[in-house]
C-alpha cells in the first residue's frame, strides 16, 4: 500500500475492524517515511458477475447502480437511510451464491421488486412503473389492484 502524502511502500497497520458483517475490512495504516495515518477499506474481490441485457448486450454488475435505483425508489419514503444498501447487498449475495457467472436483467429487476414490496409499497410501484414500463393506467391499476389484494391476505400490511 502506498502512502498517500509520499508515495512510499512501507507502511504497517496499526488497527483492523470489520465492517458490513465482515465484508469489508477497515484498516488504519502508518507511513514507516513520514509517520503520516491514513484509512483504507477492503473488500474481497469476487467472481464477476455478467449481465445480459434485454437486447443481448452484456455489461459487469454494478451493484452500485443498483443501490442508486434502489434509493431513488425509496426517496422521500419512511424507511432507514440504509435500507436501499442492504437491499442491493442481499441482491447481490443471493446472485453470487446462485453460482452463475452471467444472468438476465430481469433477474436482476424482479429481485430489486421483490426486496422494495417488503420495504415500501409506493417505493414499490415507483420502481415498477419504470421497470415494467407501464403502457397506461390500466397497467399501473393492475400492479396496485394486486398489492391490495396481497395486503388483504395479511401479506403486507401496515
Amino acid at each position: 500500500m502506498r502512502c498517500p502524502q509520499c508515495g512510499d511502500r512501507e507502511t504497517r497497520v496499526v488497527d483492523s475492524r470489520d465492517l458490513d458483517d465482515a465484508a469489508t475490512i477497515r484498516r488504519r495504516r502508518e507511513c514507516a517515511a513520514c509517520s503520516m495515518r491514513f484509512t483504507t477499506y477492503e473488500r474481497i474481490e469476487a467472481a464477476r458477475l455478467v449481465v445480459v441485457k434485454r437486447d443481448g448486450s452484456r455489461q459487469e454488475f454494478d451493484r452500485d447502480k443498483l443501490a442508486s435505483g434502489l434509493r431513488k425508489a425509496l426517496t422521500r419514503r419512511p424507511v432507514a437511510d440504509h435500507a436501499a444498501e442492504q437491499a442491493a447487498d442481499s441482491i447481490e449475495i443471493e446472485l453470487r451464491l446462485a453460482g452463475a457467472t452471467e444472468l438476465p436483467s430481469q433477474r436482476i429487476g424482479s429481485l430489486a421488486m421483490e426486496r422494495l414490496r417488503g420495504l415500501d409499497q409506493i417505493a414499490y410501484i415507483r420502481f415498477a412503473s419504470v421497470y415494467q414500463s407501464f403502457e397506461d393506467l390500466a397497467d399501473l391499476k393492475r400492479e396496485v389492484d394486486s398489492l391490495y389484494a396481497t395486503r388483504d391476505d395479511g401479506g403486507l400490511a401496515r
